[in-house]
């Protein structure tokens, strides 16, 4: 889906924090004002894949995908947000819900920062910090002004 697409401004929105492994998830609220950390889902199959998004999508009745886009500081794109874009595109092609990439730059480093506030093991802070990512980039994808802006340079 292109930025000039039309998107949903109510419904609950999926946020993707993507890895090649683990892929953080996190839902917002029907009014699209609060996001919250849901799930970690380690990549498997195809099939195993496919039926997790379609479950997640069923279950909270998803309007649409918020996928992060680890973009580098310049703005360019490396090799993984060629993943994540397709990874997106997948999305888009399985559950036909319309999908919007988001810049992820620093999610993860406020994820660890959060988890590290919080005093959890290791282990735990291990567990949940892709999805604590997806959260962080799907509430600034919500409190973004102009949510049609595409990822780029910090200074556009």
């Amino acid at each position: 889906m292109t930025a000039g697409e039309p998107f949903p401004e109510t419904g609950r929105l999926v946020g993707i924090d993507f890895g090649t492994k683990r892929v953080g998830v996190a839902i917002s609220d029907e009014q699209q004002k609060f996001a919250g950390a849901i799930h970690v889902w380690s990549l498997c199959g195809d099939g195993a894949n496919a039926r997790f998004f379609q479950d997640l999508v069923r279950e909270y009745l998803a309007a649409g995908f918020v996928v992060g886009l680890p973009v580098h500081m310049s703005g360019d794109e490396g090799q993984k947000a060629v993943q994540a874009r397709a990874f997106g595109d997948w999305l888009h092609q399985l559950t036909q819900l319309p999908v919007r990439w988001f810049d992820e730059r620093f999610t993860t480093k406020q994820a660890e920062a959060h988890l590290a506030e919080a005093k959890l093991s290791r282990k735990k802070r291990k567990a949940r910090l892709d999805a604590i990512a997806a959260q962080i980039m799907l509430q600034s994808f919500l409190d973004a002004h102009d949510r049609t802006r595409a990822p780029g340079p910090l200074s556009r």
